[in-house]
């Protein structure tokens, strides 16, 4: 793993809103195929650091990498010409159409006469759906009659659709009961398999150490730091984000 180039690298980020040094000088980074947990307490500056680069607030120093190549990021186009992908807590789905119409709004497929491919965009959408969750067929339905766990699959559906190679989900199972939890699950480690890096935003060590191969943790802006999932426990991950102290360090920085 070593060897490879990172998907992301973000070097030495500062975010300042006014008098507010909201980050300071984060360096976190993101390999083919990996989940990396970003966590802190809400106002630590993990959700403003990754809106940076989703293009949602600009940084204000600092230099972001894709495959190894600086990259200009200013606003969310940016972003989706790197192939990065934001899908956020909320989903931003329109309640009243269907997979297919969500995952095209504002992209649709259009026939030669100048009118909406449905079928087009129908066969599409199964055939991405169908690929991260072979159990789901009522992509007809309004979205607001799916399940959470189907809500998820076509928000995701809709990234990768459109060619993301980085997700940023925020919260992904939050709200969601046990199964549901376990269908997002299941949708990441498809995603994983697939070669594509994912920052997941998440207050729920459970569902970090069920997923992350690494955690990076942030508190009051700074980088506390970033461990492997797999030689840390849970109770180590927490004296990070309340302590902001890595493991084996008696006090904070």
């Amino acid at each position: 793993m070593s060897t490879q180039v990172p998907l992301v690298e973000m070097r030495n980020i500062h975010k300042r809103f006014g008098g507010v040094h909201a980050v300071q000088g984060v360096s976190i980074d993101l390999m083919p195929g990996e989940v990396v947990g970003v966590l802190g307490h809400n106002g630590a500056g993990k959700t403003v650091l990754m809106k940076s680069l989703s293009g949602a607030i600009p940084c204000d120093e600092g230099d972001i990498l894709i495959n190894g190549q600086k990259v200009d990021i200013k606003r969310p186009r940016d972003s989706r010409h790197h192939g990065i992908e934001t899908i956020y807590q909320t989903l931003a789905l329109s309640d009243n159409l269907d997979a297919p119409a969500n995952l095209f709004l504002g992209r649709e497929i259009m026939t030669g006469y100048g009118t909406l491919d449905d079928g087009a965009m129908e066969n599409e959408a199964r055939k991405v759906i169908q690929r991260l969750n072979p159990n789901f067929t009522n992509i007809k339905d309004p979205v607001r009659n799916m399940s959470g766990g189907q809500r998820q699959s076509v928000a995701i559906a809709r990234a990768i659709y459109f060619n993301a190679k980085i997700l940023i989900m925020d919260e992904p199972t939050a709200a969601l009961g046990p199964h549901e939890t376990a269908m997002v699950a299941e949708l990441i480690k498809q995603l994983k398999s697939e070669g594509i890096g994912i920052f997941l935003i998440s207050h729920d060590l459970h569902d970090v150490f069920d997923l992350a191969d690494r955690v990076s943790v942030i508190k009051n802006g700074k980088l506390v730091g970033t461990q492997q999932t797999s030689q840390v426990t849970k109770d180590e991950v927490l004296g990070m984000i309340i302590l902001g102290k890595n493991p084996g360090e008696s006090k904070a920085a």
